[in-house]
């Protein structure tokens, strides 16, 4: 009978040993939130460099379908044809001669910061920017321009005529 109640206790105390204690939760919860916390503060910053990266990465293809454009016509797109002339055919102004099917590009999309990027040419140069965060030009940090302008970028006759926002 003895061995039986030992058993009995035994099982009892084992069982009571089992689990986590509230000192225990609470020290586990503060742990998680602390973690959770430096990720959140390291993330941020991050977000703002991946925005200016896929910036810079659309006016790299910008760049790229522009000098397309002027090798295959003698010209770049002029600021009335707006960067649209690289989706597809302009029908004003200077018109190409040897525009290919399905265009430079396939779309124009908006910046990072949901802004359209700003266009500006004469057909012998542009200028291409997108404003940053704030959307308006100049600025530093997260708000700096992000300028993929020709080399003789002197199209820009100061006004802000933006195009390519739309798709």
């Amino acid at each position: 009978m003895k061995s039986r109640l030992i058993e009995s206790m035994d099982q009892r105390l084992h069982r009571s040993e089992s689990g986590f204690t509230l000192i225990e939760l609470m020290v586990v919860i503060l742990i998680i939130g602390l973690l959770a916390t430096i990720v959140v503060q390291n993330l941020r910053g991050a977000t703002d460099k991946a925005k200016r990266i896929k910036a810079e990465a659309d006016i790299s293809s910008f760049k790229t379908a522009l000098d397309r454009y002027y090798l295959d016509n003698g010209s770049y797109p002029t600021t009335d044809q707006g960067l649209p002339a690289l989706v597809s055919a302009p029908t004003t102004g200077k018109v190409p001669s040897d525009y290919p099917d399905g265009g430079y590009i396939e779309k124009i999309p908006s910046d990072p910061w949901n802004n359209p990027y700003v266009y500006q040419s004469d057909g012998n140069s542009y200028v291409l920017k997108s404003y940053g965060a704030d959307g308006v030009e100049g600025g530093t940090g997260k708000d700096a321009d992000i300028d993929g302008s020709s080399s003789t970028a002197a199209a820009s006759d100061g006004s802000d005529n933006s195009a390519g926002g739309s798709q």
